[in-house]
């Protein structure tokens, strides 16, 4: 059976506007979850960050047809070894599979470039993304901080699960 989505990476400047039309269709609760402000129009900085992709920063794309609906992108940090992540699916495509597919394909990708730590903030109101990490990464540390929470897994333990080889490089 097909997967629902088909994932790539982004290609910066060709998916910038489908990007941007991606976030701008994102409700006000996805909006505050992923990017911890509310609606407003995307700034095109943080269109072209969405999309940039070098030795230290990678970011895919879900798809279904031509619709972007799915996100995520990670930032290799220096000399920890460690890999910062943040996912966003459109609201009509949550709890299909779709971000773990992100994460997990993020994940393989951050490891062959010497990731061994993950990292992600989360909203602690976003209990959908919490309940995944505890039943995902158990051995996460989750230390909240006010309003939001940082995640710290190891990445092998992260990637168990994982299916598939990485997208190329």
């Amino acid at each position: 059976m097909r997967p629902i989505a088909d994932l790539r990476a982004a290609c910066p400047g060709d998916d910038e506007e489908r990007v941007r039309l991606f976030v701008e269709g994102l409700s006000r609760d996805t909006l505050t979850n992923r990017f911890f402000v509310g609606p407003g129009r995307p700034s095109a900085s943080l269109i072209r960050a969405m999309v940039a992709r070098d030795d230290r920063r990678d970011a895919l794309l879900a798809l279904h047809g031509d619709a972007v609906i799915g996100h995520a992108m990670s930032h290799l940090s220096d000399g920890a070894r460690g890999v910062e992540i943040a996912v966003v699916v459109d609201d009509r495509w949550q709890g299909l599979g779709v971000g773990s597919r992100l994460v997990r394909t993020l994940l393989r990708r951050a490891s062959v470039r010497g990731a061994v730590v993950v990292g992600m903030d989360v909203m602690t109101e976003n209990r959908r993304v919490l309940s995944m990490v505890r039943r995902a990464w158990p051995s996460a540390t989750i230390d909240t901080y006010g309003t939001s929470v940082e995640i710290k897994a190891d990445l092998a333990f992260a990637e168990q699960g994982s299916v598939g080889s990485p997208l190329t490089m």
